[in-house]
C-alpha cells in the first residue's frame, strides 16, 4: 500500500513538473474602425494608395472611399507561441500566427504570418525552422516610430493592399518553393520582403549591447516541361530559389543602432528564350517583373534615441532587382525616413513621421519618380492592451514609373490620403 501510494505521489509530482516546464500562449490583435481617403492619379493604382512601382491605366482625377474598416494601426491576427523547457538551460518554442479579418464573412485569413519551431540555448541563442519574418522587416519594426501601421505615408514600410481595401496586408514573401515567379520587385509591395517561408532563423543572445541574426532559405528544383519557353514559365532544368540575410542590433543607454542586408536570387536554367522573352517584355514596358530569374537585393539602417520628452528616429531602407539574363534592366527603390514619437500623458502618445524616395524601373530610359510621405497618429490608452486611435497619412508621387502617356494614365503623378479613428485591443 505505502509502495502503491509512493509510486502515485511521484508520478503525481513528475506530471506537475512537466506541466510547469511547458506553457502555450494564445495571443493575437483586432483593429476595427472607420477608414477613408482619397487617390489622384491612374485607375488600376486606386486600390492600392501606396507609392508603388509602376501602374499603368487610365487617368482619373479624384477617388475617395470611406467606411468601416479594419486593421488600419495593427494587422489583426490570431497566434498561439509555446515553449517548453528541456534542461540543461535548452529550450524547445513554436509560433503560429495567422491573419485576421474581423470585417470579414471570412473570420480567419488564409495569409500564415509565421509558423515556425526551434531550439534555444541560455547565453548561446535560437534556432528556428518554417516561415519567419526576414532581417530586414525584424529590425525595421523594431525602429518604426508609427509602429508600421497599414495607412499610405509610410516611406519605410510600404503596404499594398491597404486596410481599406484589403484585410491581410504587407504579406511579404510568398511560398518559397519550385515556382518563384513572385519574385518580383512589387511582389512584396516594394518597400522589402517581409516574410519568407522554408527558413532556417538564427539569432544570438545579447552581448555586450549587441545581438545578431541571420537567415536562409532555398528551394531547388529539376523539372522537364514541355511547355514553350515564355517570360516566367520555367522551360525545364534546374529551377533554384535562394535567400539570406544578416542584422545587427545594437542597444547602448538610449540609443540603437540598427543594420540588415537580404538576398534573394531566382534562377530558371530554362534557355535563352526566357532571356529573349524577358527582354522584350521589358523594352515594351509592360511589366516590372523579373519572373524566375532575378537578384533582388535588399538593405535597412536605423538610429533611434530617446530623449525623454520624446523619441527620435532615423531610417533608411533600399532595394534594388537585376535580371539574371541582362543586367541593364534593373527596378529600384530607396527612401529615407524620420519620425518622432512622444508619451504625452500617462494613457495619450503621439508620432508624427516624414519621408521620401525614389524609384526607377526598367533601365535608364525611363524617368525616376520622387515622392513625398507623411504620417501622424495620437493612441488613447483605456488600459493596457486596449487603445483608441486617431490617424491620417499622406504620399505624393512625381510619376508612376512609366513613359508619358496622357491617353493611358502612364506616367502622370499620382497622390493620395488615407485616414483612420479606431479601437484596438491585444490579447
Amino acid at each position: 500500500m505505502k509502495k502503491s501510494l509512493l509510486a502515485l505521489a511521484a508520478i503525481s509530482a513528475f506530471a506537475s513538473a512537466a506541466q510547469a516546464q511547458s506553457s502555450v500562449t494564445v495571443y493575437g490583435i483586432l483593429d476595427v474602425g472607420y477608414i477613408g481617403g482619397s487617390y489622384n492619379g491612374t485607375a488600376s493604382a486606386a486600390s492600392t494608395l501606396t507609392p508603388n512601382v509602376g501602374s499603368t491605366g487610365s487617368p482619373i482625377q479624384k477617388s475617395q472611399f470611406s467606411g468601416m474598416g479594419q486593421s488600419a494601426e495593427s494587422t489583426s491576427r490570431l497566434g498561439f507561441r509555446g515553449t517548453e523547457d528541456i534542461g540543461g538551460g535548452t529550450k524547445a518554442f513554436f509560433t503560429v500566427e495567422l491573419g485576421m479579418a474581423p470585417n470579414s464573412a471570412t473570420e480567419l485569413g488564409t495569409v500564415n504570418r509565421q509558423s515556425f519551431v526551434g531550439l534555444g540555448k541560455a547565453g548561446l541563442g535560437e534556432a528556428s525552422i518554417g516561415t519567419q519574418y526576414t532581417p530586414v522587416f525584424n529590425l525595421q519594426a523594431a525602429t518604426d516610430a508609427a509602429g508600421n501601421n497599414n495607412l499610405v505615408g509610410n516611406a519605410v514600410y510600404a503596404t499594398s493592399p491597404q486596410s481599406s481595401t484589403g484585410a491581410l496586408n504587407n504579406v511579404g514573401q510568398g511560398a518559397f518553393a519550385g515556382s518563384v515567379s513572385n519574385q518580383s520587385l512589387n511582389a512584396s509591395t516594394g518597400a522589402y520582403t517581409t516574410r519568407a517561408s522554408n527558413t532556417l532563423f538564427l539569432k544570438s543572445d545579447r552581448m555586450a549591447g549587441f545581438q545578431l541574426q541571420a537567415s536562409y532559405a532555398f528551394s531547388n528544383s529539376n523539372q522537364t516541361d514541355s511547355a514553350t519557353a515564355t517570360y516566367g514559365i520555367n522551360n525545364g532544368g534546374t529551377n533554384n530559389a535562394v535567400m539570406a540575410g544578416v542584422g545587427a542590433d545594437y542597444q547602448w543607454q538610449k540609443l540603437q543602432v540598427v543594420a540588415a542586408y537580404q538576398q534573394f536570387k531566382a534562377q530558371n536554367q530554362g534557355g535563352s528564350a526566357a532571356s529573349t522573352a524577358a527582354t522584350s517584355t521589358y523594352a515594351a514596358g509592360t511589366s516590372n517583373s523579373f519572373g524566375n530569374n532575378m537578384v533582388d537585393n535588399q538593405s535597412y539602417a536605423a538610429a533611434t534615441y530617446d530623449f525623454g520628452i520624446l523619441k527620435a528616429y532615423l531610417q533608411y531602407v533600399n532595394r534594388k532587382g537585376t535580371s539574371i539574363y541582362d543586367g541593364s534592366y534593373s527596378t529600384s527603390r530607396t527612401a529615407q525616413q524620420i519620425g518622432v514619437r512622444s508619451q504625452l500623458t500617462p494613457v495619450i502618445s503621439a508620432y508624427a513621421t516624414a519621408g521620401m524616395g525614389n524609384a526607377a524601373y526598367y533601365g535608364q530610359s525611363t524617368p525616376k519618380n520622387n515622392f513625398r510621405t507623411a504620417q501622424i497618429g495620437v493612441d488613447y490608452y483605456l488600459s493596457k492592451r486596449t487603445n483608441l486611435y486617431v490617424a491620417g497619412g499622406t504620399f505624393n508621387q512625381s510619376s508612376n514609373g512609366q513613359a508619358a502617356n496622357t491617353t493611358t494614365g502612364a506616367g502622370i503623378g499620382i497622390s493620395g490620403t488615407n485616414y483612420a479613428a479606431g479601437i484596438r485591443h491585444t490579447f
